[in-house]
């Protein structure tokens, strides 16, 4: 935002209709023949500055100066070469000097108001006679449109999109010469008017991301012959055709994410033939898809069928696309071997469905521009080639997880220089990390829980994976120390290397866990966004989101944390075979959620100023060898909902504070020597007599180590344990407010 009106949209408009008005000036003229602009159009420019935060120059031309006197010069500001009258008044001076139009009107033809912070309602625009693109994309308008337009209007480009809108879309009888409407991203609602059929010349439609409902029907469309981008995704709209129809346009781009199309797949969609991107995801599509949808447009770069109940085999794809394409098939009940796609693909996933057999075939067409690939939660199994990711060098997303692969991890992963996700959670891969896992020096989140994997934590992660934000190996075969060089992950919010055979201390240098002693947080460090405008040419193309998400299990039940994910810091070293002493540098973590230590061999005291942490939700320090006294400070930690510290050897009062009170008293169980509530055992000097304690399991920690892996694994535990599962969202992108098509 550069500069910023704060006043009402209204006002502004009435200020600039009636003090820009040619009926008010005369034009100023020079002995070369040059005409400046008009006089009293100068002052009225000088008034709407004063209303303007510029707090970066950016209008300091505008001034009453004499070497400023033709405004005419002024920055945001045209005028036509014939009469000195103003034609464009562009505010979002950014994109200054993209426009050079024919300036055949003697009045505004062009108002640029983006990127502003103007509110209240949009006024009856048609009063604006001369008016033929106004543009308040992004700023704050609250309010509602007219409830109908006065007159007839040239008006060729209404951007009203990113801003509050309310309310429901008037009759638009009254732009008949409209190309493009973008009213997206509001909260604009009720039916969407029939009127819109009658929009012969609209070329452009971005009506997504609103709340708009009803039966969207043949009329809705039946004069828009010239109509080239559809865009009705993310409203709660029922569209209904007859089985005929034949729309009266050709479309590039089709997007009508959660709109219901279904059960059946429609059938209107055989008669488009061109398009360049197709999204019908999350549609309420069912059944198989129709053996003529697969003869796709030649021209397709971009298809996303995600989210629905479609079912079947996919046939060869590989000759079907052109360009670099997105392709999204997750969400679904296709199956079968997978299909072949094209080479040169950017994006593709086929996740969440019932796809079985090797990966053979992504291997052999992998190509070197691919980016995101996701075939997490299928049936595909069997080795996978040790060179099958060797052309893939420009992948960030690789997600395998929820599989029956197995055998040794490929080392040909190291070849993935740009990779950020790695997941090849619950599968059956065994062997040791590659040494070329190393290369992979961006690596954001790695897990490879719930596998076979065995030997030690290789000390490389911490020495070359600085970037790393999630890190799990839950549920492998690990042995060996903890080394010290994880403690250079400095980013790390998720560590969890729990249910393995790993011994030793915890190392001292905790502390170095810079991310986790932060209480101001990053925004979206699991989600990544990238565009592909490349694609099919300047300003259009698609945009890939991946959003990486945590599971966190809790006494049985998981939870999944996205959106929130950035707000956890947890570590997870339980059930494991730790000793020694608990570091007191834990204590420095000042933003940690979560802190599992359970069945493990930890002896000494619970460092005492661990009410430091007063973020902490979740601590779990069951089943160790702990001795001394619970810590006061633990009565500080007021947001703990989850504490476990049974069987240890712990004495002593517990603190008095609003959260340990809460707390069931087996949460205390096999601790003979404490007492205080909320436990039965009453400690010297309470008013009632002391009650004899409450017999205990007899449980120690001595059990047998499988049995507790079993339990623990079951879900049954105290413990919690941590997943990582990938969400590939991709969109089309919306260009730039001119668009590439227009």
């Amino acid at each position: 935002m550069i500069i910023t009106y704060t006043r009402s949209f209204f006002l502004f408009v009435l200020l600039v209709e009636h003090l820009l008005s040619p009926a008010l000036g005369f034009i100023l003229g020079v002995g070369d023949g040059h005409i400046q602009c008009i006089e009293t159009e100068r002052r009225a420019l000088l008034n709407i500055k004063q209303d303007l935060i510029d707090d970066h120059g950016h209008l300091d031309s505008w001034g009453s100066e004499e070497e400023k006197r033709d405004c005419c010069e002024w920055r945001g500001i045209q005028c036509s070469n014939q009469t000195g009258h103003i034609t464009v008044l562009d505010l979002h001076v950014a994109e200054l000097g993209d426009r050079h139009k024919p300036l055949r009107e003697n009045s505004v033809e062009i108002l640029s108001l983006e990127k502003n912070q103007l509110h209240g309602s949009l006024p009856d625009i048609t009063r604006f006679s001369s008016l033929k693109e106004l543009n308040v994309y992004q700023n704050n308008l609250d309010g509602y449109f007219p409830e109908s337009f006065s007159q007839l209007s040239g008006l060729v480009v209404l951007d009203v999109a990113h801003n509050k809108l309310a309310g429901s879309l008037p009759d638009l009888t009254m732009f008949p010469s409209l190309k493009m409407l973008s009213i997206s991203h509001n909260r604009l609602n009720g039916t969407i008017t029939e009127s819109l059929g009658g929009l012969s010349k609209l070329e452009i439609l971005y009506a997504n991301d609103n709340s708009f409902n009803g039966l969207i029907t043949e009329t809705h469309f039946w004069n828009l012959s010239q109509l080239q981008e559809l865009f009705l995704n993310d409203n709660p709209l029922v569209l209904k055709f007859n089985s005929d129809w034949f729309p009266p346009f050709q479309l590039d781009v089709i997007c009508l994410m959660s709109c219901n199309l279904g059960p059946d797949f429609p059938k209107w969609l055989q008669t488009q033939n061109d398009y360049i991107s197709l999204d019908i995801s999350d549609a309420g599509l069912s059944g198989s898809v129709p053996e003529w949808f697969w003869d796709l447009s030649p021209r397709v770069r971009f298809l996303n069928l995600s989210y629905n109940q479609l079912s079947g085999t996919v046939p060869d794809l590989s000759s079907k696309f052109v360009g670099s394409p997105g392709i999204d098939l997750s969400s679904n009940l296709f199956e079968g071997h997978l299909p072949l796609f094209p080479s040169n693909a950017l994006s593709l996933s086929l996740s969440k469905n019932r796809f079985s057999g090797s990966i053979s075939s992504v291997c052999n067409t992998m190509g070197r521009k691919f980016s995101f690939l996701d075939l997490s939660d299928n049936l595909l199994s069997g080795f996978i080639d040790d060179d099958c990711f060797t052309n893939g060098q420009q992948l960030i997303v690789l997600n395998l997880a929820d599989n029956k692969f197995s055998g040794k991890i490929p080392t040909s992963v190291g070849s993935l220089s740009e990779l950020q996700t790695f997941s090849l959670r619950n599968n059956s891969f065994s062997g040791e990390i590659p040494l070329s896992l190393r290369n992979c020096s961006r690596l954001r989140f790695l897990d490879l829980s719930y596998n076979r994997l065995s030997g030690k934590i290789p000390a490389w992660i911490g020495e070359s994976q600085h970037n790393l934000v999630f890190f799990n190996l839950q549920s492998n075969e690990f042995h060996g120390s903890i080394p010290v060089q994880l403690c250079w992950l400095q980013n790390i919010l998720l560590l969890d290397l729990s249910v393995n055979n790993i011994s030793g201390t915890i190392p001292h240098c905790l502390e170095n866990f810079t991310h986790m002693s932060r209480k101001q947080l990053d925004d979206n460090n699991n989600i990544y966004g990238y565009n592909f405008s490349a694609s099919w040419g300047e300003g259009g193309g698609f945009q890939a989101k991946y959003a990486d998400r945590a599971l966190i299990g809790w006494k049985g039940r998981a939870y999944k944390y996205d959106k929130n994910l950035r707000l956890l810091r947890i570590i997870n070293l339980a059930v494991n075979r730790l000793s020694g002493e608990i570091p007191g540098e834990i204590t420095s973590l000042l933003a940690l959620v979560g802190f599992n230590l359970s069945r493990n061999y930890l002896t000494g005291m619970i460092p005492g100023d661990i009410g430091k942490l007063k973020q902490l939700q979740w601590l779990d320090l069951s089943r160790n060898r702990l001795s001394g006294v619970i810590p006061a400070s633990m009565a500080e930690l007021h947001f703990l909902s989850y504490m476990d510290l049974s069987y240890n050897n712990l004495s002593g009062r517990i603190p008095t504070s609003t959260q340990l009170q809460s707390f069931d008293a087996s949460s205390f169980a096999g601790n003979s020597e404490i007492c205080g509530q909320p436990v039965i055992k009453k400690c010297p000097g309470d008013e009632r007599p002391q009650v004899g304690p409450r017999k205990d399991d007899s449980q120690d920690n001595e059990e047998n180590d499988d049995e507790l892996r079993k339990w623990f694994l079951a879900g049954l535990g105290s413990g919690f344990s941590i997943g990582f599962v990938g969400v590939l969202g991709i969109l089309v992108q919306r260009p730039s407010w001119i668009p590439a098509f227009f």
